[in-house]
């Protein structure tokens, strides 16, 4: 099931979408781009962490990115930390919703997040 909803998309629209986003990178937009790109069509298998403050348009270099994988048929797992950040990609979803990993918070729960660090 879940291999034919990640296959049902158009796409001829995501090359379309593709097509005018990839014309819209900037230089270091762009090298991200590449990196991904290489890696992925040499099977390199590597690992890729974009980081930026917000309004860097990370989203955007991943949109691209998505636009060009899934628009040659390949499967790409929207997965974000939370539902929040889920909603900004396209079928995105939550890793616990996904895949289903449960969540055990109750009025105790806390996190490990100390003032000044």
């Amino acid at each position: 099931m879940l291999v034919a909803e990640e296959l049902a998309y158009d796409n001829e629209s995501l090359k379309t979408e593709h097509e005018m986003l990839v014309t819209q990178l900037t230089d270091e937009q762009k090298n991200v781009f590449d990196s991904v790109m290489n890696d992925i069509d040499s099977n390199g298998g590597g690992l890729f962490f974009v980081y930026g403050y917000g309004g860097t348009s990370k989203m955007f270099v991943w949109r691209t990115l998505l636009s060009k994988i899934m628009s040659h048929g390949d499967i790409v797992l929207n997965i974000a930390s939370s539902k929040i950040t889920s909603l900004l990609l396209p079928g995105g979803k939550a890793g616990h919703s996904r895949f289903g990993i449960p969540l055990s918070l109750n009025e105790d729960s806390t996190c490990n997040v100390l003032q000044g660090n």
